[in-house]
């Protein structure tokens, strides 16, 4: 494990450690299958490749190695939603909004099946001081999301956003944070338009200390980064955004520095 920590000219700005994990492969089984929502699936996975696997940040990704109809084996990238390293088990939760490889797999998976998975490379640690959090998604980011307000302190004021279809998509947290969720409804063939995150984005009041999370469809994440920095005169230092997908490229992502 390898720990460097960013270096960071700005004054206040928050404190950043980068852990490096060596990357190796777990061969691992599905234990059970939970439909969280009619487009949210959470697959536990148990295995004794997991007595070592550490994930340290909500944000942390995998790979996992799905079959394609052709009979390939594809890479695609997820967030460890939960994990017992005693128990050895491990849960992903699955966002339905495509017909792609990885969807079709968890829709089918039954008890039994077995998949392997990669990594994590290392996890991003943003500073456990930090009291004041807006996160900002879409489904993709759900998992994510979901981990950094179940995880977070007790005294933490967290406000999410987070785009879905509508009601029935509807998440639950147990936090010991204060908590405001926000939902954006949209359509899935809208998951490329920004406008109803920015529309409640534009009704949130930004307290000194924030530190803003985005990860959406890349479109998105660049307008609504492009409004908090330009708009709101949100610090850079302050912000962490990453395009989860690329609409019309299978497993692309971008990052924003």
């Amino acid at each position: 494990m390898n720990i460097q920590t960013t270096p960071n000219s700005l004054a206040g700005a928050p404190h950043i450690e980068r852990v490096r994990f060596e990357v190796r492969r777990r061969s691992l089984q599905v234990e059970r299958s939970i439909r969280l929502t009619p487009g949210m699936l959470r697959i536990v996975f148990s295995g004794d490749d997991l007595h070592d696997f550490a994930s340290l940040a909500p944000d942390d990704h995998i790979k996992i190695f799905v079959p394609t109809p052709a009979g390939e084996i594809v890479p695609r990238s997820y967030t460890p939603r939960r994990f017992d390293v005693e128990a050895r088990t491990l849960a992903i939760d699955f966002a339905l909004h495509d017909a792609g490889p990885a969807t079709n797999w968890a829709i089918d998976a039954r008890p039994g099946d077995r998949l392997e998975v990669g990594g994590p490379k290392g996890s991003t640690i943003v500073s456990p001081d930090i009291r004041h959090w807006l996160l900002i998604g879409d489904e993709t980011a759900l998992p994510a999301i979901a981990r950094r307000i179940e995880e977070a302190r007790e005294g933490s004021r967290m406000t999410s956003i987070v785009a879905v279809t509508g009601p029935q998509e509807h998440l639950v947290f147990d936090t010991r944070a204060d908590l405001l969720t926000l939902w954006a409804h949209r359509s899935i063939s809208d998951s490329s338009d920004p406008t109803t995150l920015l529309a409640i984005l534009k009704t949130i009041s930004l307290l000194p200390g924030t530190f803003v999370w985005i990860a959406a469809e890349a479109l998105v994440t660049r307008a609504v980064r492009s409004y908090l920095v330009e708009e709101r005169g949100h610090p850079l230092s302050w912000m962490k955004a990453s395009g989860y997908w690329v609409i019309g490229r299978a497993d692309a992502h971008e990052k924003f520095e």
